[in-house]
C-alpha cells in the first residue's frame, strides 16, 4: 500500500497567470482570493491584487505552516511543522482550473490552492486535506477506478439575540419536520438566495429545503468527480457563511448547536466508474443490484467504521448529535437498502445511479477528509475482497459493530487502525489526532453552562 503523496498540481506558469489576470481585469475584477483548507475544513487564504497575480506562479504564496497545526482556539501544536523548526513556511500553489467568480463579492475571484512543503522542494504537504484526497483519487485511478461523490450538507442560520444563551438564536424558530419552503419558514428568502448565489458561483447545487428544526436547512450538490465535489463542498460552506454574514446573520455547520433541536449531518453519496464512465457499483445480476466490487467497497467502509468516526465526526460536539435519540445518526456500523437509520444506505436507484450513501458524518466535518477517508477504506475493502454482513432487518440499533461513543475513543480507534493510517499517511494521523486531543483536553477543562446551572445554586 503506497503512502507516498501524489504530486500536487504543478501550479500555473507566470504566463498563464498573467493571461488569467488580463482576463479578470477585462471583466472588472481586480482582486483574487486564494483559498486552501486547514485540517478543520476552515478556509484559509490571502487576497491578491490582480496586477500582482503572476508573481505567485510555481510555488505560489508563502504562509506560516503552523496554521495547519493550530486548533480552533488559535493554539498551535509544538511540532516540527511549527515552533520546532522556527515557524517555517508552507506554500499555497494556485490551481488555475478552480477559478470561481462570486456574484456576492464584487470585483473578486476565487482560486483554490494545494499546500506544499517549502522545506521539501515543494512536495505536497502531508497535512494538506486537498492533497490527501488527491492521493486517494490517484490510487484509485491507477486501478482504472474513478470516484464520484455528491455531498448533502445541513446547517443552521442564526440571528443575533442578546437574550439568547450565546447571543444567537435560530433564524426561524418554528419546527416543521422538514421539506418545507417559502416565506412562512424563511421570511427573508435566504434559501433561494443561497441556492442562486452558489449556483452562480459554479457550485452545482441541486436542491434545498428546510430541515426538521426551525432555521435548519439542507442543500444538496450534484454528483461529480470526487476532488471536484470536495472543492465545491469546501467553497459552499465558505460562501454560505460569507453571504449570510453580510446580512448580520451566522451560518453554522456544527453537528448539534442546540441541545433540544435536530443535529446537522454531512451525508455523502459515493460510487466508482470506469474509464468510460460506466458505473462499477451496478450489476443487475448482483445481490440487490450491487456489484461484487460495490459490495467489497461497502465492506471496507464498514470494516474501518470505528476509525472513520474520528474523521467524519471530528469535534466534541459531534458526539452529542450521535447520542441523540431519533436523530437518524447511526451508532453502529451497518447497512441497508433505502434505510435512513443505517450507517450506509443504498438508495433505490440502480443502473447509472447505483451508489452508497454514508450517513454518519457531522456537518462540521472537513469534506476533503471525509471523502478521502471513505475512498481509502473502500479501496482496502476492494483490495482484500471483503464481503459485507447481511443488510439491516428489524433492529437497526443492535446490528453491526458499535461506533465509538466519545471523541477520545474515536481518536484512539483512528490511531490503532494501521491499514487506514498507512493509506492516509502516518504523519497525517499523528498530527490530526494530536491536534484533536488538544481540542478535547481544552473541552474537558472548561466549565460548561450546564454545569453552572445544575450545581451552582444548590451545591
Amino acid at each position: 500500500m503506497s503512502t507516498q503523496p501524489s504530486p500536487a498540481h504543478p501550479g500555473a506558469t507566470p504566463q498563464e497567470l498573467a493571461a488569467l489576470a488580463d482576463e479578470l481585469a477585462a471583466r472588472g475584477i481586480d482582486l483574487v482570493r486564494v483559498l486552501w483548507s486547514d485540517l478543520h475544513g476552515v478556509a484559509r487564504g490571502k487576497e491578491v491584487h490582480v496586477s500582482e497575480l503572476s508573481r505567485f506562479a510555481g510555488p505560489g504564496l508563502s504562509f506560516c505552516q503552523a496554521v495547519m497545526v493550530t486548533d480552533l482556539g488559535g493554539n498551535p501544536l509544538d511540532l516540527s511543522e511549527s515552533s520546532g523548526s522556527g515557524w517555517p513556511d508552507a506554500h499555497a500553489r494556485i490551481d488555475p482550473a478552480t477559478l470561481a467568480i462570486p456574484g456576492y463579492a464584487p470585483a473578486t475571484a476565487f482560486l483554490l490552492a494545494d499546500v506544499t512543503d517549502s522545506s521539501n522542494n515543494h512536495a505536497p504537504l502531508h497535512l494538506d486535506p486537498r492533497g490527501l484526497l488527491r492521493n486517494q483519487v490517484d490510487r484509485l485511478a491507477r486501478r482504472g477506478l474513478h470516484a464520484v461523490a455528491a455531498p448533502e450538507l445541513e446547517f443552521y442560520l442564526l440571528t443575533p439575540d442578546s437574550g439568547a444563551p450565546h447571543g444567537w438564536r435560530q433564524y426561524s424558530e418554528h419546527d416543521s419536520a422538514g421539506y418545507v419552503v417559502g416565506a412562512a419558514h424563511d421570511p427573508d428568502g435566504l434559501l433561494p438566495l443561497l441556492i442562486r448565489e452558489c449556483h452562480a458561483l459554479g457550485l452545482r447545487v441541486q436542491t434545498g429545503n428546510q430541515e426538521f428544526s426551525g432555521g435548519q436547512f439542507e442543500i444538496n450538490h450534484t454528483h461529480g468527480p470526487a476532488l471536484e465535489a470536495a472543492d465545491r463542498a469546501f467553497l459552499f460552506k465558505y460562501a454560505v457563511k460569507e453571504i449570510v454574514a453580510a446580512r448580520g446573520l451566522r451560518a453554522t455547520f456544527m453537528g448539534k448547536p442546540f441541545s433540544d433541536k435536530a443535529g446537522s449531518g454531512h451525508h455523502v453519496h459515493v460510487s466508482l466508474v470506469n474509464n468510460d464512465g460506466g458505473n462499477l457499483f451496478a450489476d443487475p445480476s448482483g445481490e440487490g443490484g450491487l456489484s461484487s466490487l460495490g459490495q467489497s467497497f461497502l465492506a471496507g467502509v464498514l470494516e474501518h467504521a470505528p476509525a472513520l468516526t474520528a474523521l467524519l465526526n471530528p469535534t466534541v460536539n459531534a458526539y452529542k448529535r450521535l447520542a441523540s435519540p431519533d436523530s437518524l445518526a447511526p451508532t453502529t456500523a451497518n447497512w441497508g437498502y433505502d434505510n435512513r437509520t443505517a450507517y450506509v444506505r443504498i438508495p433505490p436507484e440502480r443502473g447509472p445511479g447505483t451508489r452508497i450513501e454514508v450517513r454518519v458524518a457531522d456537518g462540521a466535518a472537513n469534506s476533503y477528509l471525509v471523502i478521502a477517508a471513505l475512498l481509502a477504506a473502500g479501496l482496502d475493502g476492494i483490495d482484500r475482497d471483503l464481503a459485507p454482513p447481511p443488510p439491516l432487518t428489524e433492529n437497526p440499533g443492535t446490528e453491526g459493530a458499535p461506533l465509538p461513543s466519545s471523541f477520545g475513543s474515536a481518536l484512539t480507534a483512528l490511531e490503532e487502525d494501521k491499514l487506514l493510517g498507512d493509506a492516509l499517511g502516518p504523519r497525517f494521523v499523528e498530527v490530526f489526532t494530536a491536534l484533536k486531543r488538544q481540542e478535547h483536553s481544552r473541552f474537558e477543562r472548561a466549565v460548561t453552562d450546564w454545569e453552572f446551572r445544575e450545581y451552582a445554586h444548590m451545591l
